[in-house]
């Protein structure tokens, strides 16, 4: 991490505790005043932290997209929600459920200029909120909007994985470990790459039926296919970006699905797809997902008893101590900011 990102990072401290004194609102029509417990980074919060410093994100911005509180108070015409509930904000609060409209990315929280979820109080609509499975703990819950529901949209509402198929996940961060977790608990067999051996032993022990270290077997493309006895994954979680994609594309089963996720490597990635044609394989754009979506997702892991990997919580003073933590790519799993 460079020096300049360090006191960016530094100076968005006074910014950060500005929020927690945000006033009381009471809720519109429609809407749900909700008291913040806990909320969760994912790696395009590092991305809008950067932006706030080019232009791309609005000055004094509220971060983080992914929260869970208590609700507070309920505004006229709400349904379904009453004071004392527990409940979480989708990422993009109108997308609710059907087909995505590209307008829900101007909405989705904490980018661009749509304030995020990193305040003690939060004013949201009544329609975006979900009820996380109870038997999560508010630091867990709150690593589901984004990252969870982003492995279940790519591998269950969109890849319909099956037991026996073979998944790809790239990396030990967010989406992959729930890619994992989710995976594994349908019954699929889990291929986890990563440079850490002992992120790569964390793995196995959720789960992964193969781990490859892309440090020692840069070819893991090559590995994919040795462990699948030449047929290849049925579904890949692209997360890195250009650095993975080709290798992802030769790793990839004849009839299977490439979720195209993540940018670590940057952006722009140029992939040679031609050999996709004759694999009758595909690429899926997934952008997080929808409020019916995120319901489904907490379903599953009360049915499953899964319990999200939370590397670190922080304390709200220690904000920007828990981005410095993303930005070094040494956590296994979530990290969380207490209010």
């Amino acid at each position: 991490m460079n020096q300049q990102f360090q006191i960016r990072i530094k100076d968005a401290k006074a910014q950060l505790q500005a929020h927690t004194g945000a006033a009381h609102h009471e809720p519109a029509a429609g809407q749900v005043l909700l008291q913040v417990s806990a909320a969760s980074l994912n790696y395009r919060d590092l991305l809008t932290l950067q932006g706030a410093a080019s232009g791309a994100a609005r000055d004094g911005l509220v971060p983080l997209s992914d929260a869970v509180g208590t609700v507070l108070a309920v505004g006229d015409g709400v349904q379904g929600w009453q004071v004392g509930d527990r409940a979480s904000p989708n990422f993009f609060p109108a997308w609710v459920d059907g087909r995505f409209d590209p307008a829900h990315l101007q909405e989705a929280l904490g980018g661009g200029n749509t304030d995020g979820v990193l305040s003690q109080k939060l004013l949201v609509s009544a329609q975006s909120l979900v009820a996380p499975a109870a038997h999560l703990s508010d630091e867990e819950a709150a690593t589901l909007p984004c990252a969870g529901l982003t492995a279940w949209h790519a591998l269950f509402e969109r890849g319909q994985v099956k037991a026996g198929e073979t998944v790809l996940v790239q990396g030990t961060g967010g989406v992959a470990l729930f890619g994992l977790q989710l995976a594994a608990a349908v019954g699929a067999r889990v291929i986890v790459t990563s440079s850490s051996h002992a992120k790569l032993e964390r793995a196995r022990q959720l789960g992964a039926w193969a781990t490859i270290h892309y440090g020692e077997t840069p070819d893991w493309d090559q590995q994919v296919l040795s462990l699948t006895e030449g047929l290849g994954a049925d579904h890949i979680l692209e997360l890195g970006g250009p650095d993975t994609y080709d290798r992802s594309i030769r790793a990839v089963a004849s009839g299977g699905r490439i979720a195209q996720i993540g940018v670590l490597s940057g952006f722009n990635a140029r992939p040679d797809i031609q050999s996709l044609q004759f694999k009758n394989a595909r690429i899926d754009g997934i952008c997080v997902g929808s409020v019916a979506q995120l319901r489904r997702l907490n379903q599953f892991m009360a049915q499953h008893r899964i319990r999200p990997v939370v590397d670190r919580v922080f304390d709200f003073e220690d904000s920007p101590a828990a981005y410095t933590h993303l930005a070094s790519a040494q956590h296994f799993g979530k990290l969380v900011i207490c209010l």
